[in-house]
């Protein structure tokens, strides 16, 4: 999606997300989407909806939920923002559905933004394009028993319920026909609280004989003042495993986790190497390299027992949690702050930290928690549908 920079920055500055040159070339929200998923699609098929984002249209239909507000972004999409009385607000995307704001309301009186996104402007010499990485974002991948694959990756405004005194719900819907008939459907249940928010999927397969394997995750990139003043609370006893940071439309990651172009892969393609073909890997002290699992029971070798309850994410972390506790504590003692994530329906927790050799405030300054299906496949038979959700809370209120 060709957006303008300065209509883009009047915006995320209104939002208070800071701006950034790049550090690479950044492309389109639409090219970037299509071009680098986290899943390798052995054969694409596209989804015939049609994604309304006509301002217009959506203040026609939407415009009189109160709490709720419309602008244009670009030529092709908009921006939602809700807002309670309380004075708690989220805004998000459309198409794109990547929620790039959080604010929660304080104890203070004030109010103060959760989520960590990040703009580029794109360095091709007319400055038309940016991209935007970070904040609250669904990376899904849908694959049927004859091996074609699916991702929600643009969404329609199905629904707006709630009330500004209470909460604001905003339900997203996007859909494929499955090549055996039936279809698949994703919904991206957003709901605002006077101290949460909300992120749910619901998958539906309505096909009467092909099941469905559903791989992904819900990814929070979390404001902090730094990693180095950031502490996991709850995490004790949990099991984990040591992988490579997670690349999907939205991730923000920094340069030196990003595999060279040029390097070479000599090891074999295993199942999770074509799954995830966009990952790369960094040993346990912090080292990038290429990496290349060949065999499940070398993946199951490497399960490790978090002995820290108060685990310090000072350093680059990049893992996956499972048997993890359903609730557990971020706590920034830069801000003074902390946030509790709650997972349901998911089984793992997906954690990487930047590390704390970044400028304090910046680009770099977050954590990214997100619940996830990597590590084992959600299998979604015909007929039925399945949730799974990720809730930011704020104890601070």
């Amino acid at each position: 999606m060709a957006i303008s920079y300065r209509t883009c920055l009047s915006f995320l500055n209104s939002i208070s997300i800071p701006v950034t040159k790049p550090e690479i070339k950044s492309v389109s929200l639409h090219s970037y989407n299509d071009n680098k998923r986290g899943f390798a699609l052995q054969a694409v098929a596209i989804s015939t909806g049609y994604q309304q984002t006509d301002v217009g249209y959506l203040e026609t239909k939407f415009g009189s939920q109160e709490g709720v507000s419309f602008s244009s972004i670009g030529d092709e999409g908009c921006v939602m923002r809700m807002r309670l009385k309380n004075g708690s607000s989220a805004s998000l995307m459309l198409p794109s559905g990547l929620i790039t704001s959080f604010k929660a309301a304080m104890w203070h009186g004030g109010s103060l933004e959760l989520l960590h996104t990040s703009v580029s402007a794109s360095d091709n010499g007319d400055g038309d394009e940016v991209s935007v990485r970070g904040g609250l974002s669904l990376d899904l991948s849908c694959e049927d028993d004859a091996g074609v694959s699916w991702s929600p990756n643009a969404w329609n405004l199905n629904q707006v319920k709630g009330t500004p005194r209470d909460s604001i719900q905003v339900e997203l819907v996007s859909n494929n026909t499955l090549e055996e008939g039936g279809e698949v459907e994703v919904k991206h249940i957003i709901t605002l609280g006077e101290e949460f928010l909300n992120s749910e999927i619901l998958a539906s397969n309505s096909s009467n004989s092909s099941s469905l394997q559903l791989m992904g995750s819900i990814i929070s990139h979390l404001a902090l003042s730094t990693p180095e003043a950031t502490y996991a609370i709850g995490l004790q006893r949990s099991d984990f495993v040591i992988r490579p940071p997670l690349l999907s439309g939205f991730s923000l990651i920094p340069p030196e986790f990003i595999k060279r172009d040029g390097s070479k892969d000599t090891s074999n393609n295993s199942g999770l190497r074509k799954l995830f073909p966009n990952w790369v890997a960094k040993n346990q002290d912090g080292d990038v390299e290429s990496m290349t699992r060949n065999s499940k029971d070398e993946l199951d070798d490497s399960v490790q027992e978090e002995e820290d309850d108060y685990k310090h994410l000072a350093t680059k972390i990049s893992r996956i949690y499972t048997n993890t506790p359903r609730n557990f504590t971020i706590i920034d003692r830069g801000r003074r702050n902390s946030v509790t994530l709650e997972r349901y329906g998911f089984k793992e927790v997906y954690v990487f930290s930047p590390g704390s050799g970044h400028e304090l405030y910046g680009k770099y300054s977050y954590v990214c928690i997100g619940n996830s299906a990597l590590l084992e496949p959600i299998i979604l038979k015909a007929g039925s549908e399945w949730r799974g959700g990720l809730s930011l809370s704020n104890p601070n209120s």
